[in-house]
């Protein structure tokens, strides 16, 4: 019989603050002593030539190899920054890692202020391509509705108040005193 292990997948569209966030409730359950895990699966899947779209495949195998070593290591909650576009696909993460229940939040922000994002962190030769995948994805998210919940990570919002809310409302940590 497996573990029971929570996984919290903060999703959005790209400029959202994903990875941002991740790395902030990560800070914020290590200064909790919440034993987890924190990865942003994009990484996962970066070579040439491309193993699938948007190295689906490879995405999920690498977890399966990495999540062992997590949880023997003490790992007992896994956080993760990936775009979630269809809950079909809830099944990779539960065979990577098994006992997954998991949770999913959409970080949502004006497009304007995600794609203003994107052109700061990509400045490079796909920028364009970018900035236009951050409009159309948010649409294809606003459609999906796979989350779970939704937080606002728009203009003016602190990123430790986000992790936060992302957290408390995950049921990971409990919401600050006002």
């Amino acid at each position: 019989m497996s573990m029971r292990v929570p996984v919290l997948v903060i999703s959005g569209s790209m400029g959202s603050g994903k990875t941002t966030v991740l790395s902030e409730a990560s800070d914020l359950l290590a200064e909790a002593s919440v034993p987890h895990a924190a990865i942003d699966l994009d990484w996962l899947s970066v070579m040439y030539p491309r193993q699938g779209p948007f190295g689906q495949q490879l995405v999920f195998a690498n977890l399966a190899a990495v999540w062992p070593v997590y949880a023997a290591a003490g790992a007992q909650r896994l956080l993760v920054a990936r775009v979630v576009e269809d809950r079909s696909e809830l099944a990779q993460y539960r065979r990577a890692v098994p006992g997954a229940e998991i949770v999913i939040c959409r970080l949502t922000a004006p497009v304007a202020t995600m794609q203003g994002r994107v052109r700061s962190r990509d400045p490079g030769m796909f920028q364009a391509q970018g900035v236009a995948r951050s409009a159309e994805l948010a649409g294809i998210l606003e459609r999906a509705l796979v989350e779970d919940f939704t937080v606002e990570n728009g203009d003016g919002r602190q990123v430790t108040a986000v992790a936060r809310e992302v957290l408390s409302r995950a049921g990971w940590l409990q919401a600050a005193s006002p």
